[in-house]
């Protein structure tokens, strides 16, 4: 049993169930207050649970937040908005304090029967295609079901067979108050062959803490193909916890990229189910902090059936007292003969104060599998250190230019050039030296 739900979130929840998106809907009534019962049994999560062992969220579960804004379309956000999202040719939806923008959103032409569009939209429009999707699903902890409870708007993806976006789409959520708890609750339904790029990017413009709390359930359907990539990269003092859970069907394609750059404490959770033959998923990771930031990267692949195929690659850099966590479980049920896997887990310590507890894990049930595994936490090495030193490089660039070759491998994974781009910007203005290594590059 958990400790007594504090009385803010009783009230909270009383007073805003109703104002939230979906509220005039039954089932999901019934689905916001199953759910905060069942937070109110689980409670935030503590480290005596294994999954948050090297986590502790007692600074969030101790906070007074607030649940709605009344601020959501301040007159700079479209300066903003145009500055992150620059590439015209890209999609977007723009959510700011937990509500659509549609003013400054943009979506190109769809197929039949296709929708791209926010949550409050759908639950208006189609809400019986999101029934299944949201009030089927049993949280899995405490964050998952303040996120049904509270659940705010967020981004809807629904592809009939055959519909290929050829565009990313960015979805792009922005924070700029203080104090405020956001539930964004998004989902990806991609049914045969259908194909799409998806981007989430969270910003953070306050100056104070506040909670980001995002959930995103996608659906491979047969030989569809879905590339997801997350862009985290909140304010100094934010908090940011996201879950995504996946659902993969015969011979689907799921890449993820997951980057972590800002907040106080972030930690994401992705899992995805490889539940028929021939399923492929490949996982890429990257994070970087330094101060006291703490990074958490939780990951879990489920071979159901045979010929499965997945891939992990998560890299870390750590400088300052910041503290990253990674950990990656892949279990190999009995039916998934002749799955293949490797994953892997390098890090990159820059100071002394800074540390990574990593866990790769293989769980195999089957005997005709081909899986491998491995994690590596070190410093710079010194011999490529040496070599740059002897051509004439001083050492503060030298090292620069290690940590730019170390965080580049995963960048130039990610198939979507925009984005590729906007997260060059990103590294080079994390990493030290980051504007002299730009004129060399």
């Amino acid at each position: 049993m958990s400790e007594a739900t504090p009385d803010y979130l009783h009230q909270a929840f009383q007073t805003v169930s109703s104002t939230l998106p979906g509220a005039e809907l039954p089932w999901l009534r019934r689905a916001r207050h199953d759910a905060f019962e069942t937070f109110e049994a689980l409670g935030f999560p503590t480290t005596r649970l294994e999954d948050w062992k090297y986590t502790n969220v007692a600074t969030i579960a101790k906070r007074p937040w607030h649940f709605t804004s009344p601020r959501s379309d301040e007159p700079d956000v479209e300066r903003i908005v145009d500055q992150l999202v620059p590439d015209t040719t890209v999609g977007r939806l723009v959510f700011m304090n937990g509500h659509h923008i549609p003013r400054l959103s943009r979506v190109p032409a769809l197929p039949d029967a296709a929708f791209v569009g926010s949550l409050t939209r759908a639950l208006r429009e189609m809400p019986e295609r999101l029934m299944g999707v949201i009030a089927h699903q049993a949280p899995h902890d405490g964050f998952a079901a303040l996120n049904t409870a509270f659940l705010s708007d967020g981004y809807v993806v629904l592809l009939p067979p055959d519909c290929a976006i050829d565009a990313p789409l960015v979805m792009l959520f922005l924070t700029d108050e203080a104090g405020l708890a956001v539930h964004p609750f998004n989902t990806i339904v991609a049914d045969a062959r259908s194909r799409c790029s998806i981007v989430e990017q969270f910003v953070g413009i306050a100056d104070g803490a506040y909670l980001i709390n995002a959930v995103t359930r996608i659906v491979t359907g047969n030989e569809a193909d879905v590339q997801h990539c997350r862009i985290q990269n909140e304010a100094r003092n934010a908090f940011h916890i996201a879950h995504v859970d996946v659902t993969q069907e015969r011979a689907s394609r799921f890449t993820s990229h997951s980057f972590a750059f800002g907040g106080a404490l972030s930690r994401t959770q992705i899992d995805t189910r490889l539940q028929d033959v021939d399923a492929n998923a490949e996982l890429n990771g990257l994070y970087f902090a330094d101060a006291k930031q703490h990074v958490d990267h939780h990951t879990r692949i489920d071979h159901d059936k045979p010929h499965g195929t997945s891939r992990e690659y998560y890299r870390g850099v750590l400088d300052g007292a910041s503290h990253g966590v990674f950990n990656g479980k892949v279990i190999v049920h009995r039916d998934a003969q002749q799955t293949d896997t490797h994953q892997s887990n390098y890090n990159l310590l820059l100071s002394r104060d800074a540390q990574i507890d990593t866990k790769p894990q293989l769980e195999i049930h089957a005997d005709d599998v081909k899986c491998t595994h491995g994690a590596t936490v070190g410093q710079l090495d010194e011999e490529p250190l040496f070599y740059l030193r002897s051509r004439g490089i001083e050492e503060r660039v030298a090292r620069a230019l290690l940590i730019w070759a170390f965080v580049r491998e995963r960048l130039e994974h990610v198939g979507i050039e925009a984005v590729r781009n906007t997260l060059k910007q990103m590294l080079l203005a994390r990493t030290p030296e980051g504007e002299r290594i730009r004129g060399l590059l």
